[in-house]
């Protein structure tokens, strides 16, 4: 899943806590990568908590929780493909090379040959 304000995909973790930070926008899960981070303003983005205002939700199985202070709401679904998660500054990512990427990881994991 790439971060929803620059588009850029995660890569594969270090050992340790993922620098990314988890989000909910618009009804949808999101991240955001340690560079949009760093620009302070990333949270002003993300669906708050109606009890409590935090930004510290999490969105699983058609409900929004909230990590804070555990209010849990249902989420409101567009219809498919039709929710821009991507912030109006950035364009949405290509799959670029995305698909080649999956499948080489799959055959190294399941112990296959080359995919193809």
């Amino acid at each position: 899943m790439p971060c929803f304000r620059c588009g850029v995909r995660q890569t594969d973790p270090v050992r340790g806590a993922s620098p990314w930070k988890r989000g909910v926008r618009a009804d949808h899960q999101v991240l955001i990568c340690p560079g949009c981070q760093a620009g302070g303003d990333w949270a002003d983005d993300l669906d708050r908590c109606a009890a409590c205002g935090s930004t510290a939700l999490v969105c699983r199985l058609g409900e929004v929780e909230c990590r804070a202070c555990g209010h849990t709401r249902d989420a409101v679904r567009d219809e498919p493909g039709t929710a821009a998660l991507v912030h109006s500054g950035a364009e949405r990512p290509s799959d670029g090379g995305l698909s080649e990427e999956v499948a080489a990881a799959l055959s190294r994991v399941l112990k296959r040959g080359p995919a193809g």
